[in-house]
C-alpha cells in the first residue's frame, strides 16, 4: 500500500477488521443464517499437568465445533452478518492441551521484557525510504494507528474520519505523544504489531496461540454459544465485556463501566478462568488469514487435528500479509462490528499496531510438568 496518505496500510487493517467489510471474493464464503453444525465439545480427560506457570491456566483441549453463525436471537445487523462470513462453515477441530495466560499481556509485563532486552517495537522505529520508496520524507517517522472519536455522528463508510496515523504513538504513548501509561501497569499493552508479540512470547518462553487453540479456550467448554458466557449479550442486565455503547464513533457512554480501554480482569472470566476473551483489546494469534480457510478444512470431511492455519495469507483488498486477530475490542458495537461474538475473526498487517490491539500467550506442557 501507498504510505503517502498517513500510512493507509496501518489504517485499513483495523477499519476492515472492525467494520467487517469484505470484498466479493470474501463474501463468496457465504453466511449461514439457518441451522448449524455445532456438536458437543469433547474435552480431553488427561489430568492437569503439575507446576502451573505463573499467571497461566491449563486448557485441556479436545474436539469441538469451530466457527460462527448469525445468532437466532434477533441480533441480525449488517455488522453481524458481515462478522460471520469468514467464520464458516462450522467444522470439527481437535487441539492438544496447553497453558494459556489468564489475562492479556499488560503494560507492566511488557515493560519487564523491554527493560531486560532493550527491544524496540515496530511503532518506535521510523520506516525507511527502502521500505516505502514513494513516501515523502515527512511521513517517514515513527508512529502508529490511533482511534480518535469524531465530534458528531458521521456516516460509517469512511474510517479515515476516526482512524489516523499518529507520529509518536507507541506502546508507551498509546494515543500519541501526549499520552502515557503512568499508573496503567495492569492495562493490556497495545500498539503491538504481530512481530512485537512474537518477540515477547519468545523471551517469555511461550508462543502465540493458534486460531483453533484460541477459540477452544475462549469458548470455555460451551458449545455453539453466541458469546463465551451464553446467548444473551447482557444476561440479567449485566455487561460481560468491555465493548462500545452509545453512538459510534463519536460517543462511548461507558455504560459497561469503561469508556475506552479497561484494566485486565474487570469482567467475569469464562468457564476456563480466562478473562477478556471478548472485547477490551483484539488479540493476535499465529495463523495467516484467508477468508476461505474454513471451507478448505470442512472439505477434508475429517476432524482436523491441531490446525496451524494456511501456509500463506490472502486478504481481498489488502496488499500486505495478514495474520488473524481474535476477540474484538472496546470499539466493537452492533452498529459497526460484532466480533466480540464467539468464532468471529479479525485480521491485521503483521507490521501494524493500534490502540485497541494486544495479545496473550500460550505455552506447551514441559516434560517436567507431565
Amino acid at each position: 500500500m501507498n504510505f503517502n496518505q498517513t500510512s493507509p496500510c496501518l489504517l485499513a487493517v483495523f477499519a476492515i477488521s472492525a467494520a467487517g467489510i469484505l470484498s466479493a471474493a470474501a463474501e463468496d464464503v457465504g453466511a449461514d443464517t439457518g441451522t448449524t453444525d455445532f456438536a458437543p465439545t469433547i474435552p480431553n480427560t488427561a489430568p492437569t499437568p503439575k507446576n502451573a506457570p505463573p499467571g497461566m491456566v491449563w486448557i485441556h483441549g479436545g474436539e469441538f465445533s469451530m466457527g460462527s453463525v448469525t445468532p437466532s436471537d434477533g441480533v441480525c445487523s449488517m455488522a453481524t452478518m458481515n462478522a460471520v462470513r469468514d467464520a464458516q462453515p462450522i467444522h470439527r477441530v481437535y487441539v492438544d492441551g496447553f497453558w494459556m495466560d489468564t489475562n492479556d499481556v499488560t503494560n507492566e509485563k511488557f515493560e519487564q521484557f523491554v527493560k531486560a532486552t532493550g527491544y524496540k517495537t515496530i511503532a518506535e522505529i521510523a520506516p525507511t525510504k527502502e521500505q516505502f520508496p514513494t513516501a515523502p520524507p515527512e511521513n517517514l517517522v515513527a508512529g502508529s494507528t490511533v482511534f480518535t472519536p469524531t465530534t458528531n455522528a458521521v456516516p460509517l463508510n469512511d474510517y479515515f474520519q476516526w482512524w489516523s496515523y499518529v507520529h509518536g504513538a507507541n506502546w508507551r504513548h498509546p494515543n500519541g505523544p501526549d499520552s502515557d501509561i503512568k499508573g496503567s501497569g495492569n492495562y493490556p499493552v497495545v500498539q503491538i504489531a504481530y512481530v512485537d508479540a512474537v518477540a515477547y512470547a519468545k523471551w517469555a518462553g511461550k508462543r502465540l496461540p493458534t486460531e483453533a487453540e484460541w477459540e477452544f479456550a475462549a469458548r470455555g467448554g460451551l458449545t455453539g454459544k453466541t458469546y463465551f458466557w451464553g446467548d444473551e449479550l447482557k444476561p440479567g442486565g449485566k455487561w460481560m465485556a468491555n465493548i462500545y455503547e452509545g453512538q459510534f464513533p463519536c460517543h462511548d457512554t461507558g455504560e459497561d463501566g469503561f469508556a475506552g480501554i479497561a484494566p485486565v480482569g474487570q469482567f467475569p472470566a469464562n468457564g476456563y478462568g480466562l478473562f477478556d476473551m471478548a472485547g477490551n483489546v483484539w488479540q493476535w494469534v499465529s495463523d495467516w488469514y484467508r477468508p476461505d480457510y474454513y471451507t478448505t478444512l470442512k472439505l477434508t470431511g475429517a476432524v482436523v487435528r491441531n490446525p496451524q492455519g494456511p501456509s500463506s495469507s490472502y486478504a481481498p483488498g489488502e496488499d500486505q500479509p495478514q495474520r488473524v486477530q481474535r476477540g474484538g475490542s472496546f470499539l466493537c458495537t452492533d452498529q459497526y462490528c460484532t466480533r466480540y461474538m464467539m468464532g468471529t475473526r479479525g485480521k491485521g498487517d503483521v507490521d501494524t499496531g493500534s490502540n485497541h490491539l494486544g495479545f496473550r500467550c500460550v505455552q506447551d506442557v514441559a516434560p517436567a510438568q507431565k
